[in-house]
């Protein structure tokens, strides 16, 4: 039995998003809302820590060490874990030290959470030694890898897949945004275990992982010694469409920004800034290009990350 800490208010919903798809006269869309997990304002990063942290506890640790960008969704929601289960917080972030303390960071703040601040080429080496110095003064830290990626973390996707399944909704097909590969590598793993015969299909968002798809493999094979199995020698099609990306990441495109207007006006439902509405504005290109028949059905998984939008970075460009 793998340890899983019982944090996130799950199940999800799934809902049904009509007005959305009658305006883009395509497949009918729905929409699982991982934004709505509860802890710090919710995300999907709540799901790999309900098992990072649970490996933390049993292996004693007193101390999360994470690292991000200024305004990780990541970083917020270890900090929210940390708080309400009485761990010290470090996160190491990549940005500006002077930038205006809002979104995501002054959440972070306002859990308690100590930042060191560095240069994006600098993280990882920052991130080691800020652990090598924690563990030196005793602090029992345990590190987690940016996005929470790893075989252990991609078992939280693995479990919401199946939570999926539970709840009897019929799709075609699954797009999410990836980035550091764990929330696609949970998915394909469920999918396959499974024996789903839909597609899920991941949305580059940016990610600095040289081969995604290599990656999400690996994860995948991994992960499948954590459930008892053995290793998937071939892991078939991984599907990642990379056609969104050119922008960079963090830096929304306007067709981003009608995305995110688009789910609020029709929907009342928000997206975040650089991860959900970059897949969504995705998936409504696709859709208007006809690249999904009228009768599939889709479902967009919400991943969550709105409190980036109310930062000054992100907020200015959507009230011009």
């Amino acid at each position: 039995m793998i340890p899983r800490l019982r944090l996130a208010n799950l199940p999800t919903p799934v809902e049904s998003l009509s007005r959305l798809s009658a305006a883009l006269q395509g497949p009918k869309i729905f929409i699982k809302r991982d934004d709505l997990t509860g802890v710090g304002l919710g995300g999907n990063k709540i799901r790999k820590l309900e098992y990072l942290v649970a490996e933390a506890q049993t292996n004693g640790a007193k101390c999360l060490i994470t690292t991000g960008a200024a305004q990780s969704n990541h970083a917020r929601q270890t900090a929210a874990v940390a708080a309400r289960l009485g761990f010290q917080c470090k996160l190491v972030l990549s940005g500006d030290p002077t930038e205006p303390k809002d979104g995501n960071l002054l959440i972070d703040m306002l859990f308690g959470a100590e930042v060191t601040w560095c240069e994006k080429a600098n993280r990882a080496e920052t991130l080691q030694k800020i652990f090598e110095e924690s563990w030196s003064r005793g602090e029992r830290p345990y590190l987690i890898p940016m996005g929470g990626s790893t075989p252990i973390g991609s078992m939280g996707y693995f479990s919401a897949f199946n939570e999926l399944i539970s709840q009897n909704i019929e799709v075609d097909w699954i797009i999410l945004a990836s980035s550091s590969g764990g929330t696609q590598a949970g998915l394909e793993l469920g999918k396959r275990k499974n024996a789903w015969k839909g597609k899920v299909l991941g949305v580059n968002v940016g990610s600095e992982e040289k081969d995604l798809r290599g990656k999400i493999s690996e994860l995948c094979t991994e992960a499948c010694d954590r459930i008892g199995d053995n290793p998937m020698a071939d892991m078939g099609e991984i599907l990642i469409n990379e056609d969104y990306q050119d922008a960079g990441y963090g830096n929304p495109t306007k067709d981003e920004l009608e995305a995110i207007r688009l789910f609020a006006r029709m929907e009342g439902i928000i997206l975040d800034p650089v991860y959900t509405a970059r897949a969504a504005a995705a998936m409504i290109d696709m859709i208007r290009k006809g690249l999904f028949s009228a009768d599939e059905r889709i479902l967009f998984w919400h991943t969550g990350g709105i409190p980036a939008i109310f930062s000054d970075k992100y907020s200015r460009l959507l009230i011009k």
